[in-house]
């Protein structure tokens, strides 16, 4: 249980009031649609709000879900979000976290770093189970806010089953005499079973690595042509639930995923990718492994923790995404680094590894059945490996520093700046998804940030219009900037709209209602066709967070904001006409300097005095 002073001040997520969120929805939305297209969304919206329509029987219904339960979103955002899409889960959905570059001579250093960082993880872990985690309190916008922590205590005991149409988040629960526990090592393909708890003893650093150097020793010597089951799990979810339904007809299948799905996390021992190390193909390896023909078949991507410890010194960790957010791994990975980086290593030999029981090989029996599936999974795979087009870009003109002294909101300019490198792009904005914690609230996960608003579509006409006046550019930039500090609260605070128009939407389901007309009309299919999706993502060591598009002909725009610098990863899939990473990024710099410029430019030609005076100056911050 969490201390009782911080459960009290818990909050419960709250229901923003229907005409609100619609005239919201309006707002947002009348500038990405056509002209006919809006006029037919404004009936369809006034006929749902009208009283007696369903929009009032269905908020009557929601804030009776909101009185009976901890937080009335969560069930609906996860599947929705999560498990009831059947996209595979490496690209697609799984984040990754890239660690620095490490600098290994040898198998036997990599062995050493993953030896320290299972260690690292072990206590992290022990931290969790005592529930003796220090609490979250809010950073940036409306900080100091304590925050539920429950999503780090789904870190290590969490695992995502497939299933036909829809995936099921399964959560381990503790017993009174707990089987020993244990972590699952995937080296050459293959999956190996570490006790980490012999005897009532946690393993310590110099047991680890002589359980790591028995197994990287079986992995060498064993039939290269044994089959890669975690192949399997790199496909569509259908696709996955499927094959593993044919792989439990046997008992050694069964016994293998048993071990899989109890496991703490994965630590994959990869062998070296081949490629040149530059931060996007680090990034690469990460998300998906390099494909059939490297590591990709080195993953188990159904459990949220997998560590990456490659010999060529790629490492990292990729994130299965249900069961918590980006934050949450950031500050996992943080804790284990720190004190990896700031402790010195405890690798001592004692004479007592030699007795310590070897770890276990996984079995498996594949049927031709199961053997066919598999190489059309690493087909699969391989289409996706060549399909993404990755660029990890670090624009080092300024950075988070620079906007602070403008007194704006260094996440909103950049999302500003995304804006406008997409309008230069495309010529136009589309919908755009900027993530944002509720965590203020039990139970609490993200709303959404809509950045694509009205004024930065003004302040973006604006910068390419050479008849427009540099004040009257800098007055838009702020306007531009206020709306998206202004909405940004409004997530944050529960009062954004889409987790809102979610409830909305199935409840009309469960109460096996007609679909009402605002969720079958084409501007709500837009508005939810997340073009641009993106996220920010700091951290306080030097590593970086990526993953892929959510739309075919979408990009994904992660970011990571440091005192002089901003790194950025650009993501799109090369079969798309419409999109180009290179672009993209070419795009997102010349859009930075150019706003850089606008501001230093305002700031000489406006002297502090004459600012306050100024009708073209900040406007009144909220």
């Amino acid at each position: 249980m969490l201390p009782q002073e911080y459960r009290l001040k818990r909050k419960f997520l709250d229901i923003p009031a229907l005409e609100q969120t619609l005239d919201m929805y309006l707002k947002g939305m009348e500038h990405l649609a056509t002209p006919e297209q809006f006029r037919k969304t404004r009936e369809i919206v006034e006929k749902f709000r009208a009283p007696g329509g369903q929009g009032e029987l269905l908020q009557k219904k929601l804030l009776e879900r909101r009185d009976k339960t901890d937080n009335w979103v969560y069930d609906y955002w996860l599947e929705d979000m999560y498990l009831n899409n059947r996209l595979a889960l490496p690209v697609n959905s799984s984040p990754v976290m890239v660690f620095p570059k490490q600098t290994f001579r040898d198998r036997s250093d990599s062995l050493r770093f993953a030896a320290r960082l299972i260690s690292e993880v072990l206590e992290y872990k022990a931290q969790l189970d005592g529930r003796t985690l220090p609490v979250d309190y809010a950073r940036g916008q409306l900080a100091g806010t304590p925050l539920c922590m429950e999503q780090y205590y789904r870190l290590f005991t969490s695992y995502r089953l497939p299933g036909l149409k829809k995936d099921t988040l399964v959560a381990q629960k503790s017993s009174v005499m707990p089987e020993p526990e244990h972590i699952i090592v995937a080296c050459k393909n293959q999956f190996f079973m570490l006790d980490v708890l012999i005897n009532f003893r946690r393993l310590n650093e110099s047991d680890l690595l002589a359980q790591l150097e028995k197994i990287a020793k079986m992995a060498e010597n064993l039939d290269e042509h044994l089959p890669s089951i975690g192949l399997l799990t790199s496909d569509g979810r259908t696709e996955w639930a499927e094959a593993r339904a044919l792989l439990i007809k046997d008992s050694t299948n069964r016994d293998s995923l048993d071990m899989i799905e109890r496991c703490i996390c994965l630590v994959c021992l990869d062998d070296a990718s081949g490629v040149e190390l530059t931060d996007t193909n680090r990034a690469l390896q990460m998300l998906h492994g390099g494909g059939r023909e490297s590591n990709g078949g080195n993953r188990w991507y159904d459990k949220p923790m997998q560590f990456v410890v490659g010999v060529d010194g790629v490492c990292g960790v990729v994130c299965e995404h249900s069961p918590f957010e980006g934050i949450v791994l950031v500050q996992c990975t943080e804790f284990l680094l720190k004190r990896m980086i700031g402790s010195p290593s405890k690798l001592v030999r004692a004479a007592s590894v030699t007795e310590l029981p070897a770890p276990r090989r996984l079995h498996w029996k594949c049927s031709p059945e199961i053997q066919t599936l598999l190489m059309s999974s690493a087909e699969k795979l391989q289409r996706l490996v060549g399909n993404l087009d990755m660029d990890v870009f670090k624009f080092k003109t300024y950075g988070k520093d620079f906007i602070k002294s403008q007194k704006m909101s260094p996440d909103a300019f950049i999302q500003v700046a995304l804006q406008f490198a997409f309008y230069r792009c495309h010529g136009r904005l589309a919908s755009t998804y900027e993530s944002a914690s509720i965590r203020r609230f039990r139970e609490g996960r993200v709303d959404n940030i809509r950045s694509a608003t009205a004024e930065a579509l003004a302040f973006v006409k604006s910068m390419t219009d050479g008849k427009i006046s540099d004040a009257e550019k800098m007055k838009k930039l702020w306007e531009a900037v206020d709306a998206q500090t202004n909405y940004t609260i409004l997530a944050i605070t529960g009062q954004a709209i889409d987790n809102h128009l979610l409830g909305l939407r199935e409840l009309a389901r469960e109460l096996k209602l007609e679909k009402p007309d605002i969720f079958v009309d084409e501007t709500y299919r837009i508005s939810n066709r997340f073009i641009l999706s993106t996220s920010q993502v700091p951290t306080t060591v030097d590593m970086f967070c990526c993953y892929g598009p959510v739309v075919p002909n979408g990009y994904g725009a992660c970011y990571n904001p440091q005192a002089d610098h901003v790194i950025f990863c650009v993501s799109s899939f090369r079969e798309s006409t419409e999109t180009c990473s290179a672009m993209f990024v070419n795009a997102l710099e010349e859009s930075l300097v150019e706003m850089r410029d606008l501001c230093c430019k305002w700031n000489a030609a406006v002297k502090p005095a004459e600012q306050k005076k100024s009708a073209v100056g900040p406007v009144k911050r909220k």
